[in-house]
């Protein structure tokens, strides 16, 4: 009955060990730790902007006359120095001219002009000055291609293009399909460049002074919630159960 008794207490340990070792292994994939939480509010009045046209943006031109009623360019004068390309039916064309290192972007009829620096708005601005050599009473509409943030974490990864400018923190989640009963609302960090900022989106006062405006190329990071003994019974179900099948043998082999 010793001999009984002192194999199941060693399998009980054995176990227990396994259970142990799992719980501390299933911290070891959450990103972006930091030992304190930063401040955010600074950070995020800064943010009240909209963005600034940098180098490898990519920008799609409409140009508008008769205050927008028609399209300009039907004799294709935009597209002369483009490859041509098959669009399928239905299907509408979307052009894109890219900002290169110089800060530059070559349009046609116009060669390049320098957009580096501006919002769309004074960028619009200034191509529309530079368009009224060849089209009187029109206007300018441009538009990013590029902009986008990724999202990680308990929603998956993913990539969430901003069509939108001064997009808040709550409706990129929203995009990324929401705050799940597996995130933490109350850790969600958000890296810009060297900086992390944590958001906590728990409480209607801390939404009020965490739903930040977001830069193009953050980083979210919504933390899950780590259940390590739920996790650590699935990942170790089969060890577990060759332990037990070994433990019941021995049990009978000593019980004889």
């Amino acid at each position: 009955m010793k001999r009984t008794s002192f194999f199941r207490s060693a399998c009980v340990l054995a176990i227990l060990g396994v259970l142990a070792s799992s719980c501390a292994s299933y911290r070891q994939n959450i990103m972006f730790q930091v030992d304190q939480k930063d401040a955010v509010k600074a950070q995020a009045d800064a943010a009240e902007k909209n963005y600034s046209i940098q180098k490898n943006d990519q920008l799609a031109i409409e140009i508008y006359t008769k205050n927008g009623e028609r399209l300009v360019d039907p004799d294709r004068f935009l597209d002369k120095d483009r490859p041509v390309q098959t669009t399928p039916v239905g299907v509408d064309e979307v052009r894109s001219y890219l900002v290169n290192q110089d800060g530059v972007v070559k349009f046609p009829m116009i060669d390049t002009i320098r957009l580096e620096g501006l919002t769309l708005l004074q960028a619009e601005d200034r191509l529309q000055q530079t368009y009224t050599k060849f089209y009187a009473g029109m206007y300018i509409r441009l538009k990013y291609l590029n902009k986008r943030v990724v999202v990680l974490g308990a929603p998956g990864g993913q990539v969430i293009p901003l069509t939108n400018e001064n997009i808040r923190l709550t409706e990129v989640l929203a995009l990324a399909k929401g705050v799940s009963n597996d995130a933490k609302a109350y850790n969600i960090r958000v890296l810009r460049g060297e900086t992390v900022m944590i958001a906590d989106l728990s409480t209607f006062a801390g939404y009020l002074e965490n739903n930040m405006v977001i830069q193009p190329n953050d980083i979210i990071y919504v933390e899950p919630i780590r259940r390590p003994f739920i996790e650590g019974v699935r990942d170790y179900g089969p060890i577990l159960s060759i332990l037990t099948s070994i433990a019941t043998l021995v049990v009978v082999i000593v019980g004889l």
